[in-house]
């Protein structure tokens, strides 16, 4: 009888031993604090800054130093020379980009001065100030303007919306002016009123550009052969392809000393000396300069001050 329980309480062991044990679950850890992203800190925005005319002398010009803020443009007219002048010094290439850091070759003053009307315009490319100083044939500027001008013919009949427009040929390319320009006609008398010259949108709007570049108008989108619209009625001062990277231009001089600006044609329908009436048309869009892709490069000028032209264009919508 013993030895009969005796099994019996050792089945009841073996079967105890036989249960599952599950343990308990490991206590969570305790939260983590949540990681912070490391976000840098903005860039301060890009600003104009005025040109410190700093530079040092050097055999053969001046040598100044790019620093944050200042644009090509500022700096060459901080020193009393021409933009163009400068890109012909230093062999800048379009877009024409300027780095913190560089060094531009620029001439001096004297150097300037002992140049003979000839040299300049054999050494220096014209821009757009040079062209709005000497548009008239007075002061030192006639003769170089006259030397790089090209004639046009006689403005052309409208091209027809059906026929593909054709660029406006230069049957006196080979012959060089040499007699001074001829005076223009007299400018309106009211104040102009100015519209858009095309109904494309802003591909680059007015002002400073990365780069140390500056654009003193806006450029436009237009599709090539788009017609061209005088802003406001005036006078054809110039009409040729004399300014580095802007292509085929034309400047028109409006009353209370304005002027504006169109280039990057494809061909011009006016030439020097024309009368023009607000949305008359005076060329055809296109690619001409430094752009790749069709656009009216546009600028209002007040004298030699360039303005946003959005600011004085009426409304769109």
């Amino acid at each position: 009888m013993m030895r009969r329980a005796g099994v019996v309480l050792g089945i009841a062991l073996l079967a105890g031993c036989g249960r599952t044990y599950v343990p308990a679950p490991p206590a969570a850890p305790p939260p983590r604090a949540a990681a912070v992203a490391s976000v840098p800190a903005p860039k301060p925005a890009w600003q104009v800054r005025r040109v410190v005319t700093d530079a040092v002398a050097v055999p053969g010009g001046r040598i100044h130093t790019v620093k944050y803020g200042e644009t090509g443009i500022a700096i060459a007219r901080a020193y009393g020379v021409s933009w163009s002048r400068v890109v012909t010094a230093n062999h800048l290439k379009p877009p024409y980009t300027i780095e913190i850091g560089d060094r531009l070759l620029l001439p001096t003053a004297k150097q300037v001065a002992a140049m003979s009307v000839e040299d300049r315009a054999r050494a220096f490319k014209i821009d757009i100030d040079d062209l709005i100083t000497g548009a008239e044939p007075a002061g030192s500027w006639v003769a170089p303007v006259a030397a790089k001008l090209k004639p046009r013919p006689a403005p052309r009949p409208p091209v027809a919306a059906a026929s593909a427009p054709k660029p406006v040929r230069d049957s006196a390319a080979s012959k060089p002016v040499t007699a001074s320009l001829a005076p223009l006609p007299a400018l309106p008398t009211a104040t102009p009123v100015f519209a858009w010259p095309v109904e494309g949108r802003v591909l680059s709007g007015f002002g400073p550009k990365p780069g140390g570049r500056y654009n003193d108008g806006v450029n436009l989108k237009a599709s090539p052969g788009t017609a061209v619209r005088a802003t406001a009625d005036g006078v054809v001062a110039y009409a040729g392809d004399a300014v580095a990277g802007f292509g085929n231009l034309i400047l028109i001089k409006h009353a209370d000393g304005w002027v504006s600006a169109y280039g990057h044609n494809e061909a011009l329908l006016v030439a020097r000396g024309a009368k023009v009436a607000k949305g008359d048309v005076i060329a055809r869009s296109g690619a001409t300069g430094a752009v790749d892709e069709p656009q009216l490069h546009f600028e209002l000028r007040r004298g030699r001050a360039a303005s946003d032209p959005v600011k004085l264009l009426p409304a769109r919508g």
